[in-house]
């Protein structure tokens, strides 16, 4: 109860780094770093310095440099990202997401889910470069058995960090209606919600996960799916964070939902075409149970080393 009650009083808060580094009380508690991306779609170079909206702005390069500078601050991080990795420039229609893939692997991401994009090259498409990715696909709620995927993504990943256990599963958006059927083949779709509280429950409970996040491809608003962020995080139970994705949602800060049990859940998104990472700070007392948070979302051209 203690511990809910200080994070709802945190619930909003978007605190900067010297901030949080310079309370005293956080110095004696156990972080760890989340950085995240979502709806990248291929977007490899920043854009032309000509863009009406985003000159300059974004790109692999960038993302690089500042995912650098964090980890060289932090000693636990860990980089996901919530799906849409594929289609958006020229870049996927040549190399049908080989190259996205190989540069995630060189960024160090640690995990991601399928967005409907990713089936844009179809299902097999999907398979013949996904070996390029030196990381999990997870996907709790496609069942892949009848598919060429079979056995090739994962339900979650456990990350242990420190003393830490951390629980990562992915959730997508329903395909029909998206994905033309020749695309995804015999893909089948499960509720999510109800797969994210089989999972989470797994998580929290069997595999004593001291964090559980959500990769979710769902969006941020019905208006999207009949499923959503806010929904996914009412409805379930035991996870911690949701990293968004799908509807290209630019949000300022992290936001506090409840869950059906009245706990607390993060959801974050970051918009799209890596203009932004998103971060989270959570920190763990002494017997490494969750007792606060802070988040903010960096344009991938914020404080960069010259």
């Amino acid at each position: 109860m203690e511990r809910r009650k200080f994070i709802r009083s945190l619930s909003g808060a978007t605190i900067g780094l010297a901030t949080v580094s310079s309370v005293g009380f956080f110095r004696n508690h156990k972080k760890l770093t989340i950085l995240h991306t979502n709806d990248t779609h291929s977007h490899i170079d920043p854009f032309p310095l000509s863009h009406s909206k985003y000159p300059g702005k974004g790109g692999v390069e960038n993302r690089l440099k500042l995912i650098q500078d964090i980890r060289a601050q932090n000693k636990h991080v860990l980089l996901l990202d919530a799906g849409d990795i594929f289609q958006g420039t020229p870049y996927f229609n040549v190399h049908k997401g080989e190259l996205e893939l190989k540069l995630m692997t060189a960024m160090g991401y640690d995990a991601a889910t399928m967005g409907n994009h990713d089936f844009d090259a179809g299902i097999d498409g999907f398979e013949r470069v996904m070996h390029h990715a030196k990381f999990p696909f997870l996907c709790s709620n496609y069942d892949f058995r009848n598919t060429i995927l079979k056995d090739k993504t994962k339900p979650y990943q456990i990350f242990k960090k420190g003393s830490i256990k951390v629980g990562v599963f992915g959730v997508g958006v329903e395909l029909d209606g998206l994905v033309s059927p020749d695309l995804y083949k015999e893909t089948q779709y499960i509720n999510p919600i109800e797969k994210a509280n089989q999972i989470a429950n797994h998580l929290k409970k069997e595999e004593k996960c001291n964090l559980v996040i959500c990769l979710s491809h769902l969006g941020y608003s019905p208006r999207f799916n009949k499923f959503c962020d806010p929904l996914l995080a009412k409805e379930t139970e035991g996870i911690d964070l949701i990293i968004g994705g799908h509807s290209h949602t630019f949000m300022e800060k992290a936001e506090m939902h409840k869950n059906k049990n009245g706990s607390p859940v993060l959801i974050n998104q970051v918009g799209w075409a890596g203009l932004f990472l998103g971060r989270i700070d959570f920190y763990f007392d002494e017997k490494d149970e969750l007792n606060s948070f802070s988040g903010l979302q960096l344009n991938t051209n914020y404080e960069l080393k010259t």
